[in-house]
């Protein structure tokens, strides 16, 4: 009878902890992100390239930018990336530091000249350029003791478990979301650029987490609970984005482009609970869910760019990208998830991304910086849940090519909470510090 009764209690463990892997709601956020991830050049001005072209990574954000170049090249990137995180819960701080390398970018332009004094188009450029648009690598573990578990808080028909002793959270994340982008570009006369791309995107997420609870009952008994659950979220997006870049002056420069959503495929392999009771110290139960498989799909919100920069007669210049981006658009479909968009619309907003960059160049020899902000887009999220960061870099050119090299920081916090259905834990609070350095080296074909 107590094994029928804690089989079933069980059951309603798997309910309980079937968020504590990020829900819909949350992976519609994270898929619907991109972060500054391109060339050195690139990521030194912070992404601030939508109305100055000219760098394979800068047709990403306006596709115009590939008429810009003046001859066909290819570029690849190497970047390593060091992620400190700090989790807070109930008065106890843990840290860890994650470094990651990555293959970051790759890809060409070629440069076709037009034939003629007469004619207006005299630059056609084809691009292609590989990204990763998202990398989910990370690790962190949170660990304290709220006095309330919701793992074992039950009891069966002698003891009852009412004094709880720690907690502890395991958060294991991994994969990347790979972009494609193939671009065609025009320059009419000396003053316009058009251009337009597809998009295709290659995405992997898989998540690991391990929660544990120690309970006992006040008089030596104890009850522990450990349970496990992953999830491997994978498949494939497109989106197609077109702009513009005006050249009303020598100096001045004004861009606009817009990027439409990403309609994504998804697959999930899903494991629901993995879990073993101990009852004190030794295996009582174990359960296991199996592995749960499910598809469906996902559109992310598009995003409008306009874009400003200013050019110091070729010594030097600033440029600014301002973007909208509305997260309440982003919609899940192919099965019932009336619930989960109803909260995106409810709990999610439009919210700017600012970008701002600047390169001066001495002869040879380029340097380079950048800041970066962007809105947190829940509703409910404080000042610090904004991204903010800087950039820094330089460049030197050789017969042939250049070679770039960037430094990147960003911090922003974020809640976790893997009680989802209990409203009597406190999310675990996080503080993200990241570092990223970017070398590029570029060759002229």
């Amino acid at each position: 009878m107590k094994k029928l009764y804690l089989a079933v209690t069980l059951l309603c463990f798997g309910f309980i902890l079937n968020a504590q892997t990020l829900g819909y709601n949350d992976l519609g956020t994270l898929f619907s992100k991109e972060n500054i991830s391109g060339t050195a050049r690139y990521n030194a001005m912070s992404g601030a390239f939508g109305a100055l072209g000219g760098d394979l990574s800068a047709m990403e954000i306006n596709p115009a930018g590939a008429a810009v170049f003046l001859k066909s090249e290819f570029a690849i990137s190497l970047n390593n990336r060091n992620t400190k995180t700090v989790v807070g819960f109930y008065g106890n701080n843990t840290q860890f530091e994650n470094d990651f390398t990555n293959l970051s970018q790759a890809g060409g332009v070629f440069v076709f000249r037009g034939y003629g004094n007469s004619s207006e188009w005299s630059n056609i450029a084809l691009g292609f350029n590989y990204s990763i648009a998202n990398d989910f690598e990370n690790l962190w573990i949170a660990e304290g003791n709220s006095g309330y578990s919701p793992l074992t808080d039950f009891y069966d028909p002698e003891v009852v478990y009412g004094t709880a002793e720690n907690q502890y959270f395991e958060n294991f994340t991994d994969g990347k979301n790979g972009k494609y982008s193939f671009t065609f570009a025009a320059q009419h006369n000396d003053n316009l650029y058009l251009g337009a791309a597809i998009n295709t995107y290659d995405i992997e997420y898989f998540q690991r987490t391990l929660t544990e609870e120690y309970n006992n009952d006040g008089s030596g008994n104890t009850l522990d609970v450990s349970s496990r659950q992953e999830l491997l979220t994978y498949g494939n997006g497109v989106s197609f984005n077109f702009g513009a870049i005006l050249k009303p002056s020598e100096n001045l420069r004004l861009g606009l482009a817009y990027q439409s959503p990403v309609w994504y495929t998804l697959s999930e392999d899903f494991v629901e609970y993995d879990e073993n009771v101990y009852k004190n110290d030794v295996l009582f139960t174990n359960e296991y869910s199996g592995v749960n498989t499910f598809d469906y799909k996902m559109r992310t919100p598009s995003k409008l760019t306009g874009s400003f920069a200013y050019i110091f007669s070729g010594n030097g210049l600033v440029s600014v990208d301002y973007s909208l981006k509305n997260y309440s658009n982003i919609k899940l479909s192919n099965a019932d998830f009336i619930d989960e968009n109803q909260a995106f619309k409810s709990d999610l907003e439009s919210v700017g991304e600012l970008r701002i960059g600047t390169e001066w160049r001495f002869d040879n020899f380029s340097v380079r910086g950048g800041y970066h902000f962007e809105n947190n887009p829940y509703k409910s999220s404080v000042s610090s849940d904004n991204l903010e960061g800087y950039s820094l870099g330089a460049g030197y050119k050789f017969r042939g090519g250049k070679l770039d090299f960037a430094y990147q920081k960003s911090g922003n916090t974020a809640p976790y909470n893997f009680y989802p259905q209990s409203n009597d834990v406190n999310s675990a609070e996080l503080d993200f510090d990241t570092s990223t350095f970017t070398a590029t080296l570029v060759l002229n074909l």
